[in-house]
């Protein structure tokens, strides 16, 4: 097998260290990630400066790996297109510092990824560990082995993705895997007020979680118990519930 793996973390990040070198143990793995943190940067593409790419040492890990100055998706799309000999047979992406649960995932640099590895005909995966004090990733890549050994038996359809979301507890605590839908993450209080030293207003983003999780079979409620959460997900949004309701009020003229 062939893994392309990436994140929004940076190139140097601990997770995509602990990713790669896991995923060494199934096949060969190609490292194609930002220079530097790139999170919350979304779907994001570069348009309108170049891209520069330099071949960079991981660690001590015999592993091909590369920076470049652009966002998650800029590497997937760069790795697929120009940097991997030959069409990855999976993208494994993370393993991000801190959760993509609910509709945070639409913000996430590293579920972007993976959905750019699917756009691009790639089975593709995300993982997160939630964020602690302590980031210990050992056991984030025991599961990105076992999920990359269940997806090898198995026909995941390009057009969908896994996003993986493990508790930050000890390997003994994990209760097990839950296959979850997304939950609703919103915040309050988005935005702080300062005043800088010239007496000039300005504004950072901070916010306040406040979780919405009506049903027990969230990833939100699965990774509070202590699961590990698998969501299935795609980037087609198109509302098929909503199309007829839209026919009907007129707007299907043909």
């Amino acid at each position: 097998m062939k893994f392309l793996v990436s994140n929004d973390d940076g190139i140097n990040s601990e997770g995509i260290i602990q990713l790669a070198t896991s995923l060494r143990t199934l096949g060969e793995v190609v490292v194609v990630a930002p220079d530097m943190e790139r999170s919350a940067t979304g779907h994001a593409i570069t348009m309108h400066q170049p891209l520069r790419v330099r071949q960079v040492k991981l660690q001590d890990l015999d592993i091909l790996a590369y920076a470049v100055n652009g966002t998650p998706a800029d590497c997937v799309k760069m790795g697929i297109d120009i940097l991997i000999e030959g069409k990855p047979d999976y993208v494994f992406t993370g393993i991000n510092m801190g959760a993509n649960l609910g509709t945070d995932v639409l913000y996430s640099g590293t579920v972007s990824a993976a959905i750019e590895g699917c756009i691009m005909g790639v089975k593709s995966v995300a993982i997160s560990l939630l964020y602690n004090d302590i980031m210990d990733f050992t056991y984030a890549g025991k599961v990105a082995v076992e999920v990359g050994k269940i997806l090898s038996q198995n026909d995941l359809k390009p057009y969908n993705l896994l996003n993986i979301n493990i508790p930050n507890v000890s390997e003994k605590e994990i209760k097990g895997m839950m296959v979850t839908q997304l939950g609703h993450r919103r915040y309050a209080k988005n935005y702080e007020k300062r005043e800088d030293p010239r007496g000039k207003a300005y504004y950072w983003l901070a916010g306040e979680i406040i979780d919405e999780s009506f049903s027990d079979d969230t990833d939100i409620e699965a990774t509070k118990n202590n699961y590990v959460s698998v969501t299935p997900l795609h980037y087609n949004l198109t509302s098929y519930n909503m199309m007829d309701t839209l026919k009907q009020w007129g707007f299907n003229r043909v």
